[in-house]
């Protein structure tokens, strides 16, 4: 279905970014593996390798933009251009105590460096992403981008005002775009998902009754479970990819198996 497009995944190491790249390779595409942790990295390009797909490591840091440019420059120099940009990865917490899942905070005591981290390495990183793939996307007339969002967003659920107004920023931003880029061949779609990640295992660690009542709530979701990444998740992905998609843009999909408890 993807035969011969080029991609970039951001957050690709592991969890939800780990498995659409993986999908997407089985399905044609040629991937650029982005992400912070070089191991990890590494251990995704060798899983798609092994299997006969073609893909390329880059390890950067979605929070400074000069990386992200350099990121859009070895996708063009390996593969030849850019047809479909998942924009995945996100920081938690501060420039100096960055951490693997979002801290809660009231809104009285969020700080300006955990507000402008959050959005530094979620919202301005998925907007310059966007703005270095955009000419080579519009100069062939074709692209497709993949923003993920949150429920929680949607729902405006406490403690996370920071991982909120973030994620609902992109939202915005990727409605707007896919007006303006309708005319070029580009959509630009955003995926809210319930999708198992490394985040929830880190949280086990970090917080373990805070990731007990999540195991509670899990078992009340109308499917029992949350969706994995490549076998729930990334057909969605793939088809958004795809040229079968074509005429779907600007939209918000759940995919939570059900699980409408959002605004």
């Amino acid at each position: 279905m993807l035969d011969g497009r080029a991609a970039i995944i951001t957050g690709a190491g592991r969890g939800i970014g780990r498995g659409f790249a993986i999908a997407m390779a089985r399905e044609g595409a040629s991937v650029v593996v982005a992400s912070r942790t070089p191991s990890t990295v590494e251990e995704v390009t060798g899983v798609i390798r092994g299997e006969g797909g073609r893909a390329s490591p880059f390890v950067c840091d979605v929070g400074e933009r000069d990386q992200l440019k350099a990121l859009a420059d070895a996708a063009v120099k390996a593969f030849g251009t850019v047809d479909i940009l998942v924009n995945n990865a996100q920081g938690f917490g501060t420039p100096d105590n960055p951490v693997g899942t979002m801290p809660h905070s009231p809104v009285e005591t969020i700080t300006f460096e955990e507000m402008e981290y959050t959005h530094r390495t979620g919202f301005y990183a998925t907007l310059w992403l966007m703005q270095y793939c955009f000419p080579h996307m519009k100069a062939q007339g074709r692209g497709r981008i993949i923003n993920i969002g949150s429920r929680s967003g949607q729902r405006g659920n406490e403690f996370v005002a920071c991982y909120n107004s973030n994620k609902e920023a992109i939202r915005g931003l990727s409605r707007t775009a896919a007006r303006e880029w309708a005319r070029y061949g580009i959509t630009v779609n955003v995926i809210n998902p319930l999708l198992e990640s490394n985040s929830l295992e880190t949280l086990r660690h970090r917080s373990p009754e805070t990731a007990q009542r999540i195991a509670d709530r899990i078992a009340t979701l109308p499917m029992g479970r949350y969706g994995d990444p490549i076998e729930d998740g990334a057909p969605l992905a793939v088809f958004l990819a795809s040229d079968a998609s074509r005429y779907v843009s600007g939209q918000t999909i759940m995919l939570d198996g059900s699980d409408y408890t959002y605004a």
